[in-house]
């Protein structure tokens, strides 16, 4: 038993040994969504309906041209997510209760009954007041919440599918490492082509099911987090 639990210990700690005196790694982008979006074949384009005269205009309706829209619009371009977050948010709570109750409960004239159960009870006792309760209690609470949310960022997103409905869906990733420390960036989510502007990009509160992470891994990071045996004993532990 010994022996197995320390050959646990020994595999949780291997990841964390293999990176002693070394940069955290970047993830690789081959077989991601983005990889596969921009190194696969683009479907055929239309034919030009105008002629080949159209390829020696100025005044071309394509892309390359001077006034074309060079907007992200097919799979495997590419646009700038802008994540401008500015939330704040204040809730107070109170609640008061009280609640009193009486009840009496006699029985002074039944038949004679009352008289004679009188003559059997102790001194001083009498059905004319046979029960009597009382009740109070008393209730107040107070809560409050104060939270606020500031994140500017910007980043570069890829087209890596188009829903039958013309909606894009994009993923965007960023690693950048300082030291022996790596901040990452990803934004995942859906857009309308509609919603991105003519510089090409497109804010964060017009991506639908946006899932935005900022975070890192490395050396400080590690510090920051408690020690595995911490973990363990504050979901352990039920006090």
């Amino acid at each position: 038993m010994r022996v197995a639990f320390c050959f646990l210990f020994f595999l949780a700690g291997c990841t964390s040994l293999d990176e002693v005196g070394r940069a955290p790694g970047f993830s690789p982008l081959e077989g991601s969504y983005q990889h596969h979006a921009m190194y696969s074949n683009a479907l055929p384009q239309s034919a030009d309906p105008t002629g080949p005269t159209e390829a020696s205009s100025l005044w071309t309706a394509g892309r390359s041209s001077l006034l074309g829209d060079r907007r992200a619009g097919k799979r495997g371009d590419i646009l700038t997510v802008v994540i401008e977050i500015d939330d704040r948010a204040e809730m107070t709570n109170s609640s008061d209760r009280t609640r009193t109750g009486n009840q009496t409960m006699g029985m002074p004239q039944l038949m004679g009954l009352p008289q004679r159960i009188d003559r059997a009870l102790p001194e001083g006792a009498s059905m004319a007041k046979a029960v009597e309760t009382g009740s109070s209690s008393t209730f107040a609470g107070d809560g409050s919440v104060s939270r606020r949310e500031k994140l500017t960022l910007r980043v570069a997103a890829t087209i890596v599918e188009e829903l039958p409905n013309g909606v894009l869906r994009i993923e965007g990733q960023q690693e950048v490492r300082v030291n022996f420390e790596l901040r990452e960036l990803i934004v995942t989510g859906y857009v309308r082509p509609a919603d991105i502007s003519r510089t090409n990009e497109v804010t964060y509160d017009k991506v639908a099911g946006a899932r935005v992470s900022y975070g890192g891994r490395g050396q400080i990071t590690d510090f920051q987090q408690p020690r595995y045996g911490q973990q363990i004993t504050d979901i352990l532990l039920p006090f």
